[in-house]
């Protein structure tokens, strides 16, 4: 079976055909640093994050571009507003997302361009649009022509004259169309003379749509085979992107994925909603793989509300794989077993991405290894757990994996409670030498309070948390 992936542009599922056999070529739309991430945000970067693995896993080599926008109207307003320079403001959260994309144990793309580092790019693509004439200079704004590209709407399925005027400049009275879109935006006096760019029209600043084009064409070229981004991003972003790209001569994108929606109370997760869950906040109630494991595990499509009661049954979910992993690893080897996936998890995971019947192939192998290691059947044992460390590592999920047990504070935690846990059972286990059983299991009961479940088998005590 081939992989197949749901293209927004044709709106029908279809084969995956690269245009260089044994390569895939993946630009996604990263995020505009105008504040910390929230768990909406980081849902996109989750789901390219395991179409990469899986394009590996399948044997493609994969450059994958995720740009990062650092100059924008509300990175402008919001660093005024708290009365720093831009830059700062725009650096600052950049870190932020940084900080959260490793936390959730996300690959580094192969290039992460920011939109400052390629303004060179940008005006020579304006050029050749104006050139060719899609785009016409207006008081030292450039605005793209949608009247000049049949083509405008078909990404999306719309038609030009029921579209809404573009919502990217303060005024239509200079554009040929109130839906023509602002390519380049001369500079205001109230703004930083730090944030704008001398050009042949004068000086100021990219438009929004214009940065991805121009940044997916200089690291990928003029055609390449996926593009990605959440589905608030089909209208009017990428839709502009795919209308500026190929105006001015390029293939662009051969596939088109979207993602659906994180909601909070039913609406969408959104900053200008306030209605956001933050993950440096999340992740102090639950471990970054855990929340990892909720955004995962849904179809990419789908709308995912996120609630407590869903994150905490997702977290243990997880445990669940994650206990037959550290048992079985103790008992036959971490290594054990062959890397092998089952063909229930490749039939998923090639059936546009299903992780939901490829995570229900991860508990199945579980169960199975559970069942194995209650027989005593080591062979068995190191059978499920390579199968399932295989699985897991596509998912970005594997428990032994270093990036889930590497430095940091809540690493340190562990290890301290991992100590005090040893020296009550190292008690434990000397009131039972001594006879003293009363005083045993009074020690097991609390730490079964604490939520620290103790388990004695033919090879010793062992231990595992489970809430």
């Amino acid at each position: 079976m081939s992989l197949r992936l749901y293209d927004t542009a044709a709106r029908a599922v279809r084969d995956f055909t690269p245009l260089r056999a044994g390569q895939a070529s993946m630009y996604v739309c990263g995020l505009t640093v105008q504040g910390p991430p929230h768990v909406g945000h980081v849902r996109s970067a989750l789901v390219f994050d395991v179409l990469r693995r899986w394009l590996a896993a399948r044997g493609y080599e994969v450059t994958y571009v995720r740009n990062v926008t650092d100059i924008d109207d509300k990175i402008l307003a919001k660093a005024a507003e708290a009365g720093v320079p831009w830059w700062a403001w725009a650096y600052t959260n950049e870190l932020a997302v940084t900080r959260a994309y490793d936390a959730l144990g996300l690959l580094p793309p192969t290039y992460e361009p920011r939109a400052t580092g390629h303004v060179p790019d940008m005006v020579a693509l304006i050029e050749r649009l104006v050139e060719h004439g899609h785009a016409y200079v207006a008081d030292g704004d450039v605005y793209f022509d949608v009247r000049s590209f049949p083509g405008y709407g078909e990404l999306t399925g719309q038609k030009l004259d029921n579209l809404d005027p573009a919502a990217d400049t303060d005024s239509d009275e200079r554009k040929r169309d109130p839906r023509d879109f602002a390519l380049w935006k001369a500079h205001k006096d109230a703004e930083p003379e730090t944030a704008a760019w001398t050009t042949p029209w004068g000086r100021g600043r990219p438009g929004w749509h214009l940065e991805c084009s121009a940044m997916a064409g200089r690291y990928l070229g003029p055609a390449f085979d996926l593009h990605g981004g959440g589905l608030d991003l089909r209208f009017p972003h990428h839709e502009n992107e795919r209308a500026q790209s190929q105006a001015a001569g390029d293939g662009f994108a051969r596939y088109w994925l979207h993602n659906g929606w994180v909601t909070l109370g039913g609406e969408k997760m959104s900053k200008s909603l306030g209605n956001t869950a933050l993950v440096d906040e999340v992740v102090q109630r639950v471990r970054p793989v855990e929340l990892r494991y909720y955004l995962v595990a849904p179809h990419y499509r789908s709308t995912v509300e996120f609630t407590d009661a869903a994150l905490a049954e997702a977290a243990a979910a997880y445990r669940r794989l994650e206990s037959f992993v550290t048992r079985a690893a103790e008992l036959v080897g971490a290594d054990a077993g062959e890397r092998a996936l089952p063909e229930a998890f490749t039939a998923a995971m090639d059936d546009d991405l299903g992780t939901p019947a490829a995570v229900a192939a991860v508990h199945g192998a579980v169960r199975e290894g559970n069942t194995a290691l209650a027989g005593g059947d080591d062979a068995a044992v190191a059978r499920a757990l390579g199968a399932v460390r295989a699985m897991l590592d596509v998912l970005g999920l594997d428990p032994l994996d270093p990036r889930w047990s590497a430095g940091g504070a809540g690493d340190r935690l562990a290890e301290v409670t991992g100590g005090l846990v040893a020296l009550a059972l190292d008690q434990r286990q000397a009131a039972r030498a001594r006879k003293d059983y009363a005083a045993a299991d009074a020690i097991r009961d609390q730490l079964t309070g604490l939520g620290v479940q103790v388990e004695d088998t033919p090879h010793g005590t062992r231990w595992e948390l489970t809430r």
